[in-house]
């Protein structure tokens, strides 16, 4: 009886906590849509309510040389250049997957995706981001997307 007793309440425990980490990866993916939702409709006032004050924002590409560099930009230069948008120009960054992990009050979300300007193929990529639980707010503190326009086909075949 104390066995049956044992299992049940760990039981109860586990599905209470796998509850709980569901809402925290919904409360997480829908960041990271509310931040694609501001990109693509050119709204920096939306995307600023996904992140930190703080965030640091960084892109890696490889160059014409064919050298491997690392850019960072500021928040304000990110919400400038998405409020200045040309509202002619389309941009649509596909998201192949969403993989989250979390660990307490980080998450750390990894979206492999593929970008479109004006309805054509751009490039592809990975973006990685971390999050904070900001006393029940996750917020975006960090974000580095790489781009590449190599073996881009690859990843269309995996979908």
């Amino acid at each position: 009886m104390t066995r049956i007793l044992i299992l049940l309440i760990a039981f109860v425990l586990s599905t209470q906590i796998n509850a709980q980490e569901n809402n925290e990866e919904k409360a997480i993916k829908k960041v990271i849509e509310t931040f694609f939702d501001g990109l693509h409709k050119g709204d920096s006032i939306v995307m600023k309510t996904t992140l930190h004050k703080e965030v640091k924002i960084q892109t890696t590409a490889t160059n014409k040389e064919g050298e491997k560099v690392l850019k960072t930009d500021s928040l304000k230069k990110l919400l400038t250049s998405v409020a200045n948008k040309n509202p002619e120009h389309i941009y649509l960054e596909k998201l192949t997957s969403i993989d989250i992990r979390i660990d307490g009050n980080l998450a750390s979300v990894w979206t492999p995706y593929e970008f479109y300007f004006n309805g054509k193929f751009s490039h592809c990529g990975a973006n990685s981001f971390q999050l904070f639980n900001n006393n029940g707010t996750w917020q975006i503190i960090y974000l580095v997307d790489m781009r590449r326009r190599e073996n881009c086909e690859a990843l269309k075949e995996k979908k």
